[in-house]
């Protein structure tokens, strides 16, 4: 009888041992598998999530470089129609600081080759009015030459003389004058 008990003891112990081991694995299982489940729905939501964050920033950053070079471009162009050259009296031949400018000018010109450009010569009030058409003609003339020369198409220059008729300042003195000599450069 011994035996049979001893045998009954071991068999309900190894079934309770077997009903312990299936209850305790059973549940961490059912929670792996639910928290792999979670993990595995969250991943690609967060993969997507951190993708759309990407793209956004990306966006962003683009639209603020597109934004910035255009600025510089514009700031680039303003500079272009604002920086005239300067003549001496009576002259109509390119100073060293002209021809500095003009080189800044072709450079922007290559750099824009839909561009195309009418350049104005313009005169202080001395002199003829016919003089001075024929004078600024010529200083027109000279600073599309040199732009030329520098490698810009002719077809892209035109170039008109005001002579006196368009002063910069109307003032009567020789600081007045010295701003009216000049060579005026216009995008079209």
């Amino acid at each position: 009888m011994d035996k049979k008990r001893f045998f009954a003891g071991l068999v309900t112990l190894c079934v309770v041992c077997a009903l312990l081991f299936t209850v305790s694995c059973t549940k961490p299982k059912v929670k792996e598998e639910s928290a792999t489940m979670e993990t595995v729905e969250a991943l690609p939501a967060q993969e997507t999530e951190k993708a759309a964050q990407a793209e956004q920033s990306a966006a962003e950053q683009s639209a603020a470089e597109q934004e910035a070079v255009a600025a510089e471009q514009a700031a680039a162009r303003e500079a272009f129609v604002n920086e005239d050259i300067h003549f001496d009296f009576d002259k109509a031949t390119l100073t060293s600081e002209a021809r500095e400018i003009l080189k800044r000018k072709a450079k922007w010109l290559e750099e824009n080759p839909d561009a195309s450009i009418v350049i104005e010569g313009h005169c202080d009030e001395r002199g003829t009015t016919e003089y001075n058409l024929a004078l600024g003609d010529r200083r027109a003339k000279a600073a599309r030459d040199f732009l030329v020369d520098l490698g810009i198409s002719a077809s892209r220059i035109d170039t008109i003389s005001y002579g006196e008729e368009r002063p910069l300042d109307p003032g009567h003195n020789e600081a007045a004058w010295a701003k009216n000599r000049r060579a005026h450069f216009v995008i079209r």
